[in-house]
């Protein structure tokens, strides 16, 4: 096999068929992901442990390929030679060679056409403060902060500076100046880079994850002195995001962490991709906007009753996952089935239903 040749032809295949991610693991088909469903080549031979090795011989550079070889995994950005951007991650399982790829689209594309709520560019608007986009993996979380930076890019004339592992998107700089750093080549990890950043004359600040609380802090403390820092978070809602920063502080920081995030936190947009009834994905969302309220409850260690604000907050531009739901099924574009899937709190969905 002429594994450049073959990777090129797959990449088509996934292209040809509107799909997100692309799989190869010994023992099983090439497979694709297309609209959330895996979908394997069954035309394509099945993949020896010898094939994986040398699709990943192919998609990491030698210095990434000699530390894969070494700790088992790694994280990686692919560029075709058609400028077909991927994540990547390479990993092993039961002793042979397996890799994801995540397709990144050359476009990066508006908040409207992400169908998401345009109450979303007022983040990006801001001049400082901590907004997060949370969700699980593979919601479309770096896709929204993407449009951010690029509606930031378009407006303004600031100094953006993102920390990534490894870079996805690719910003041409139009008002901006934008300098993109990928952990491991420019920066020897988040924390090192946070710590940096505040030496760079920077007005915006994205960091790919929230990594330990090293990064957090520094995060944090980047909103409170005047930057606007945008990140991610794999965490299912506002009120558990909140909870997950400060927990993953000892006890005895978590109090002044809990002033902090009160005082410096945005916004939180949780977000999930759902199958539509017509083909492909749309979102359902929930949206956290920080007022006197939710500050308080973050200050007295009541974040349970953070959902609740959220229902009852829609006059200020908060947004409930449930009606997000809701909404969707009444339009037609989602199933009833697919709302209950997706929601966190059935009971209150089936009301609105």
């Amino acid at each position: 096999m002429e594994y450049a040749a073959t990777l090129k032809k797959y990449i088509n295949v996934l292209l040809h068929e509107g799909g997100s991610d692309l799989h190869f693991s010994a023992g099983a088909h090439p497979t694709i992901r297309a609209a959330g469903v895996l979908a394997p080549m069954l035309k394509e031979p099945v993949l020896t442990a010898e094939d994986a090795l040398e699709f990943a011989k192919v998609l990491l550079a030698p210095d990434q390929l000699k530390r894969f070889l070494v700790e088992k995994e790694a994280d990686f950005a692919y560029e075709s030679e058609d400028k077909i951007r991927f994540r990547g991650n390479a990993f092993y399982q039961r002793g042979s060679v397996a890799i994801a790829l995540r397709l990144i689209p050359k476009q990066i594309r508006s908040i409207t056409e992400l169908n998401l709520p345009d109450i979303l560019t007022s983040f990006a608007r801001k001049s400082q403060g901590f907004f997060l986009v949370v969700g699980p993996v593979g919601q479309g979380k770096t896709t929204t902060l993407a449009a951010l930076v690029d509606l930031i890019n378009t407006e303004r004339m600031e100094h953006i500076v993102t920390i990534e592992d490894p870079i996805e998107y690719i910003f041409e700089p139009k008002q901006s100046l934008i300098d993109q750093r990928e952990v491991r080549i420019d920066t020897k990890d988040f924390p090192a880079a946070l710590q940096s950043a505040f030496r760079q004359d920077i007005d915006v600040l994205l960091v790919g994850e929230m990594r330990g609380p090293e990064t957090m802090s520094a995060a944090v403390t980047a909103a409170e002195t005047g930057h606007l820092v945008l990140s991610t978070l794999h965490t299912n809602n506002a009120s558990q995001t909140i909870d997950r920063i400060i927990d993953t502080f000892p006890s005895s920081q978590q109090d002044q962490i809990r002033l902090q995030l009160a005082s410096s936190l945005a916004g939180i947009f949780s977000q999930r991709l759902i199958p539509r009834i017509s083909g492909g994905l749309i979102p359902a969302y929930e949206l956290l906007i920080n007022n006197k309220a939710i500050a308080n409850l973050i200050r007295e260690k009541r974040t349970h009753e953070i959902p609740t604000v959220i229902e009852t907050g829609s006059t200020e531009g908060m947004i409930d996952m449930n009606r997000s739901l809701a909404e969707l099924v009444a339009r037609g574009e989602i199933t009833v089935e697919s709302a209950y899937q997706y929601s966190l709190n059935p009971n209150v969905l089936q009301k609105l239903l």
